[in-house]
């Protein structure tokens, strides 16, 4: 399948291919147990290991035109920057306890430090991944993601969160537009229509489900009024049941937001002259996905974790095709420098870790 398109008056053909993906369960299985039992043994010395192995395995089993993806980053990178993270992190927690004050300050620094560890994680995470020997990069600048991750989120409040919608785009378009493959730009051309029909949809979806979550509350409250004085089980199993349908809840309505802005950015997402995306995900099919992932981890106590993202990964590979240019090898990689784990660690370990799509 092809189609013409016209760029700066000369003509350009961009051919459909797939992705596919090589991973294997069993195979990630006991690369996954490996990295648990040495990053325990080790007290999480290990786990910077644990990373990288687990990357390049995802990474290098993800191929698209008959080329793999490569994740560049070495185990000693992921350690330093995750050593001194820990260390400020502790330094913070010891200073907030033993000096509340400070430690309402720091906070606030902290705050405001935030999109500049949200760029620095995505810089490093993106400058450490190629293909076909070119690499990835983020230039995102502080001021716009202190705007976006911080400013506009709390100014939405003001608005109760009518203007939410629009932010999310907004950060979207950010994180986006501000990728690099080589010399080249994504570019994305989101619509905030969008945005908002898919929330208020959510919504809607959220709201019919939880007058039926209130429902069986109501009938689980009947059920304990009814059998309070007995020994039995059926009060038990009345909250398992409410428990289970609240997670069923959650899953639909938010694999239906997640399916719906998924597919709306890769569909209107392109690189510079050289690739166009396609997104089909479905939101009943990426439901039952979450759900018997979630129960499959749960019943086997973990174990199954290997398998459930083996099964996410192959999901969206199935489902995301690429369109990509005749001038594919033109792209020039501009990057060279070393770089540093330790803004990649600090998101993770203060829990602010932002991943593109």
């Amino acid at each position: 399948m092809e189609e013409q398109t016209s760029n700066n008056e000369q003509s350009k053909t961009f051919s459909l291919v797939s992705f596919d993906f090589h991973g294997k369960a069993a195979e990630f299985w006991r690369i996954w147990i490996v990295n648990v039992l040495l990053s325990v043994l080790t007290l999480g010395i290990y786990s910077a290991w644990a990373k990288v192995r687990t990357m390049r395995y995802f990474y290098g089993n993800t191929e698209l035109d008959g080329h793999r993806f490569n994740y560049l980053a070495t185990p000693l990178q992921v350690l330093k920057g995750r050593i001194i993270a820990v260390i400020l992190f502790g330094l913070y927690y010891l200073t907030s306890s033993l000096f509340p004050v400070v430690g309402l300050v720091l906070m606030i620094a902290l705050l405001f430090l935030f999109p500049l560890f949200i760029c620095s994680s995505l810089r490093f995470n993106l400058r450490m991944s190629s293909y076909r020997n070119v690499k990835f990069d983020f230039k995102g600048q502080y001021g716009q993601a202190l705007v976006n991750f911080l400013i506009l989120p709390i100014a939405s409040v003001f608005t109760l969160y009518l203007a939410l919608p629009w932010v999310l785009k907004r950060i979207d378009s950010f994180l986006i537009s501000n990728v690099r493959y080589g010399d080249k730009q994504f570019q994305a051309e989101l619509s905030t229509t969008k945005y908002y029909s898919a929330s208020l949809i959510t919504v809607f979806f959220m709201l019919i489900a939880f007058a039926l979550f209130a429902i069986v509350l109501g009938m689980v409250g009947m059920s304990f009024a009814q059998f309070a004085t007995e020994e039995t089980p059926q009060f038990s199993w009345a909250l398992v049941v409410m428990f289970a349908f609240y997670i069923i809840i959650l899953n639909v309505v938010g694999a239906y937001y997640q399916a719906t802005i998924r597919n709306h950015i890769f569909n209107n997402t392109e690189v510079d002259n050289v690739a166009k995306f396609t997104s089909s995900f479905d939101f009943v099919s990426l439901a039952w996905l979450h759900l018997s992932n979630l129960v499959l981890i749960m019943c086997t106590f973990s174990l199954a974790y290997p398998w459930a993202k083996i099964r996410a990964a192959q999901y969206a590979i199935n489902h995301t095709q690429v369109k990509l240019s005749d001038e594919k090898e033109k792209v020039i990689d501009q990057l060279g420098e070393p770089q540093t784990a330790i803004g990649d660690e600090l998101a993770n370990v203060f829990d602010v870790d932002i991943a593109l799509t």
